[in-house]
């Protein structure tokens, strides 16, 4: 593995919700997960800035509790000038670490959505231009390539610009093959890059909604899990216990293989995430 901080990071992502019930239902999932003490919670921001307002509440609200916070910042249909307020916003909070992203195009807006930044490695650059290093920037890595990318070599290239406009560390797309992962920072290390790559991990709960998600990002389940979780049918019990054992052994895979950390998509449920930390004997987990 590439050179890293000697201490793995492992944190949370959390969804902006869509109504105040949601959100007073989330302050209390919150409260459960940060019993683990995680080095920080990310929160996204949808396309073209569809959730602005909830990423802001959720975010204020976390800063609040004292917990260290991680805002996502997509700039597809972004202005430099709105891109340089919401900065200005996080480090009046006394945010220092955002993901950084390039985003997706808003439902039914095609190619026409405007704004000053085609490209995340663009907005990396404007956040170092503009801020200096006050920020970490985490950046997304696509261990199984990013579907618009075409081909891995141009999705490594990608990637590779991201780093070079000043990333400081990067957080994978979720998978279920440890191989994919291991090969992806080989990769990395043959052309020199060497900031940490934590990887994404997706608790495993309901097959149909993991069988949307992927399909849509392109991650791929493996036709062995495929097959297992359809076998489960309407099995909830059943699908949970197999899911839990298929992440719990990929995470010991990927720690004991040097992994510099790990990054949980919690969909907003702190149970399935705090029974694989717990499980994993991590820090605060006991």
């Amino acid at each position: 593995m590439s050179p890293q901080d000697p201490t793995p990071t492992y944190s949370l992502e959390l969804f902006p919700p869509k109504t105040a019930e949601r959100m007073e239902r989330l302050k209390g999932e919150i409260a459960t997960l940060n019993t683990v003490a995680p080095r920080y919670f990310s929160v996204t921001y949808g396309a073209g800035g569809s959730t602005r307002k909830g990423t802001f509440e959720t975010v204020s609200w976390l800063r609040r509790q004292g917990i260290d916070t991680a805002p996502h910042l997509a700039c597809i249909g972004s202005t430099q000038g709105e891109v340089l307020e919401l900065l200005e916003h996080y480090r009046e909070q006394g945010i220092d670490r955002l993901v950084a992203l390039r985003g997706d195009l808003p439902s039914g807006m095609g190619g026409g959505i405007g704004g000053d930044f085609r490209y995340a490695n663009e907005l990396v650059a404007f956040i170092r231009e503009r801020t200096g290093d006050h920020f970490r920037i985490e950046v997304a890595a696509y261990p199984e390539y990013h579907p618009q990318s075409g081909t891995p070599d141009r999705d490594l290239a990608n990637f590779k610009r991201k780093v070079e406009a000043g990333a400081d560390a990067a957080i994978t797309q979720y998978f279920y093959n440890a191989d994919a992962y291991f090969a992806l920072v080989e990769r990395c290390q043959a052309l020199g890059i060497d900031i940490p790559i934590v990887p994404g991990i997706m608790p495993i709960t309901n097959h149909s909604q993991l069988a949307r998600f992927s399909d849509a990002c392109g991650a791929e389940i493996p036709r062995w899990i495929r097959r297992r979780l359809e076998g489960f049918g309407d099995d909830l019990a059943s699908t949970r216990e197999f899911g839990h054992q298929v992440v719990l052994q990929l995470c010991r895979r990927l720690l004991e293989g040097g992994a510099p950390g790990l990054h949980f998509y919690t969909m907003n449920q702190s149970g399935p995430t705090l029974r694989l930390w717990r499980d994993l004997g991590l820090p605060g987990g006991a």
